[in-house]
């Protein structure tokens, strides 16, 4: 039974959605906006989210589980603790925001921005 598990699936395989929520919580890292689909920006928010709450505690245990999530990416890791982190010191959550844009023209998707605040 599927009680209480509210991960979203995005048509993939587990492999497949880990790679796809890993990369795209690097590109929100590294870049702080990206253009995505609703379904994806929304799956990949709380992953974001978890992470900048993790940076914001700064030890090294903390960092090497950071580094564990997005891939070896040090590069990733060292802005998400040394530029990111310290924005969010004093908020307490809600670290992204989602901004729609409208459907795609070629199959209608709803396109969306996922942003740091």
């Amino acid at each position: 039974m599927r009680h209480q598990k509210t991960r979203h699936k995005l048509s993939r395989d587990s492999a497949h959605r880990k790679a796809l929520l890993r990369n795209l919580c690097k590109e929100v890292i590294e870049h702080e906006r990206i253009q995505t689909s609703e379904a994806k920006a929304k799956a990949v928010k709380p992953e974001v989210e978890k992470l900048i709450t993790l940076a914001k505690r700064g030890d090294l245990h903390a960092r090497r589980q950071a580094l564990s999530a997005l891939g070896q990416d040090k590069f990733a890791v060292h802005k998400l603790f040394d530029e990111i982190a310290p924005r969010y010191q004093e908020r307490p959550g809600g670290y992204t925001r989602i901004l729609k844009l409208g459907p795609r023209r070629s199959d209608a998707t709803e396109m969306v921005y996922i942003e740091l605040v």
